[in-house]
Order: C-alpha cells, then structure tokens, then sequence
C-alpha cells in the first residue's frame, strides 16, 4: 500500500457570504456585512486545488454542505428571517474550511493499523455547530472503506473541538510513525479558546495512539487574543519541519524540548516576533499555509498572496529562502474572497495520509473533472450575496439547486 498525503479541499458553497459570525476571527468580523462573490469565491478554490496538482500533489475535494439549515432555525424555534444572526447561521458556508472538518490519524500511528478520522463538535461557534452531521455522512462516504478507515462520531459537546486546526503531524516522511501534536487553549482575552484540552485527549483516545508519540500543548493565549482563533493560523507542520511563529505557544521551549526528544530529526523553522508581529502573521495569514513536499523531495509554502504582499513577510521570506533552511520554495495563490472571510489556503484543506486507491475515487480530483466543477460553478453559484439578501426564498432556492446540480454531476446521490 502506498501511502501518500492527499489534501482534500472544501468546495466553496453557493451560500458563501460575509455575515461575521466568528468571534475572534478578525477578517472575518471585519468584513461583516461586505458583499460576497461566491462564484468568484468558488472559482478561487478550483484554481488552487489545479495548482496543486500541477505540482504533482494528490488532491481531493470536500462538497458543500446543505444550505440553508433550516432544521437548524427550526430546532431553536425561529423562522428563518426572525433572528438575523441564526437566519444568517442557518446559510453559513463555513464548512468550506475542511480544516474544521476532521482530526486525522494516518495508520501508522494507530493501533489497528487503519486511518482514524473524528470530525470536529465545532460547539464554539453556532454557526459552525450544526456541521457534523452532514459532515459525518461525507465523511462515511469518502472514506467507507472499513479495512482501511475508521470513522468516529464527534467528541460530546461538553468539550470543543475544531479537528485538524489545532492538530499538527510531525514524521520523517508520510508514510512513517509520526508524532501527533495536539493543540489547546485555555484563554484569549476578549476571545475564547476553542479547543478543549480535554477534546483534544479524546480523540488521541479514540484513535488508539501510542502515548508517547503524543503531545498536548497550550496555545499561547496572546496568539488567541491577536486573533488567532486556531493554532494553524501561527504554527503549521509538514513531516519534520515545524513552520511557527515565536508567540504560537504559551511555552515556547518547553514544546520545542519535547518535540525534539520525542521526534530528533525535528527541525524548527521559528520566525521572530520582532520580524514579522503577531498582528502581521495574523493579518497575512503567513502560517495558515500548505507545507508540503513536492515529488522531487523539496519542500514548499503555499501561502496567501495577502502574505506575499506583506512587506514585514516578505523581508522576512526573502532571507528564509536565500538561506540552507529545509524551506526551498514559496508558492503565493490567490483565495482572496475566503481571506475576507477569515480562511487562508490552510483552512481550506483537510490532509489525509492514505493510498488514495482506498478512497471513493468520486471524492478525488483530476482536471477533468476540475473542469466540469468550474462549469457548473459558473453556470450555478450566485455572482453575488449581501447578508440582506439571506431571507430570500429565491435564493434559498437558488442555492439548494446548485449544490444539488453539482452532486448529481459528480454521481454524488446519496448526499443530497
């Protein structure tokens, strides 16, 4: 079995607006209100799933889940168009960051021997709240295949969890035993922690990992009071490099210590505060990035272009790639309209270290059928949606049809 990491991007939803739900996401909130382009948005996601692939990366896709919830107004009691905010929660299109969907555990770190998948309770926020259910019925779809993949249910909602946002994987190649890092917060100042220590102790529980090849950190909670809701928006790790701002954790040696005596072939790639600020990092979303390795074994940063475009980051980039550093590349691409809405390239994808012969080959991409999404997308998706526009039973309508049209093109049936 050939073992190789496949990142398995969110397909932007149809309802994709900018209704600034997400306390602590300061994009985000920041934008609440603007006009959104879902087409466009959409458009965005398909080109950055092609660019990976043209540099030889196994890609796969996530769809849309079904919106608007209306089960989800109704279970509170309220009609969609009385309450703003849940009418607004009810269209939310943020499963489109698949980084939330899922914590994931590649076999070699499990004690069966197969891929453990948990998706994220996401209780924090309401309107991410009512995503599991439909996610967990994806999920079962992608990756169905029992002699390979184990498919959990959600930790209770007595904790938060928010899957591989704040779960990093660290080993010598993919395909190896690894050192899984799980990621927690206890405070933020005005902002809350999303993940629960104990959710994060859960799931290394389900997954059957081997306790010393674990670690539980605490996310510094300056990073979370600047606005880094999630870990992945400060530290992201690929094989054995750690890409991570100096302020990410609340003890920045100590994590380095065990991560070192754990895993010695770690290398740390730290960029210092006072070259690029929590608030610049936060802002470029320079850490929210694809780490990967490329085909030929070097590795590469795909990060927004808001971080290209960042002086303090590119200085900063620069001097990284004009040094020996295990860094080799950066790659900038363009998500500008989820950037607005507080996801980068790293929260649009979900990585799974698997044969990708083992998973429903519907879920996997080639241009062939990039091609035809794009289509659809441009035949389908609203150009436009104003946050006023949410009570509309034509849109409504609209919205629904679109995603529809789309399962049924991908032979998707029992999703719809």
């Amino acid at each position: 079995m050939s073992l190789q990491e496949i990142n398995f991007d969110g397909v932007v939803g149809p309802s994709h607006n900018y209704a600034g739900l997400s306390l602590g996401n300061l994009a985000a909130t920041m934008n609440a209100g603007e006009v959104s382009y879902p087409r466009a948005a959409a458009l965005q996601g398909i080109e950055k799933m092609r660019a990976n692939m043209a540099l030889g990366l196994p890609q796969g896709f996530l769809l849309p889940l079904p919106r608007p919830n209306l089960s989800f107004a109704a279970a509170l009691g309220c009609d969609v168009g009385t309450d703003p905010r849940l009418t607004a929660a009810a269209w939310s299109a943020s499963s489109m960051w698949t980084a939330n969907a899922a914590t994931v555990s590649p076999a070699p770190d499990t004690a069966d021997g197969k891929c453990h998948l948990t998706p994220a309770n996401l209780v924090a926020m309401p309107h991410r709240s009512h995503e599991w259910p439909d996610t967990l019925r994806m999920l079962a779809v992608a990756f169905g295949n029992k002699d390979h993949f184990v498919i959990h249910t959600p930790v209770l909602p007595t904790f938060g969890d928010e899957g591989a946002a704040n779960h990093m994987r660290m080993a010598d190649s993919h395909g190896e035993k690894g050192l899984e890092i799980f990621v927690y917060g206890r405070s933020g100042g005005a902002f809350p922690a999303r993940q629960h220590e104990q959710a994060s102790r859960a799931v290394a529980r389900l997954h059957a990992l081997d306790p010393e090849r674990i670690l539980f950190v605490e996310q510094n909670p300056d990073a979370i009071a600047a606005g880094a809701f999630h870990n992945d928006v400060v530290a992201v790790a690929n094989e054995r490099v750690l890409f991570t701002h100096e302020l990410a954790f609340a003890d920045r040696e100590g994590t380095y210590d065990a991560i070192r005596s754990k895993m010695p072939s770690a290398e740390i790639v730290e960029v210092p505060a006072n070259a690029v600020s929590l608030e610049e990092a936060v802002k470029s979303y320079l850490f929210n990035a694809q780490l990967v390795t490329l085909p030929d074994g070097i590795m590469a940063l795909v990060i927004p272009t808001e971080a290209w475009e960042n002086v303090s980051v590119r200085q900063w980039l620069d001097e990284m790639l004009a040094g020996n550093g295990p860094i080799r590349k950066v790659i900038p691409v363009d998500v500008r309209q989820s950037m607005a809405n507080g996801g980068g390239p790293a929260c649009l994808r979900l990585r799974v270290v698997a044969d990708p012969a083992t998973v429903d080959q519907r879920f996997i991409l080639d241009n062939s059928k990039a091609d035809a999404m794009a289509v659809a997308i441009k035949n389908l998706w609203p150009e436009q949606i104003d946050p006023a526009d949410l009570t509309s039973r034509k849109l409504a309508e609209e919205v629904v049809a679109a995603r529809n049209n789309l399962l049924q093109m991908l032979e998707l049936p029992e999703l719809i």
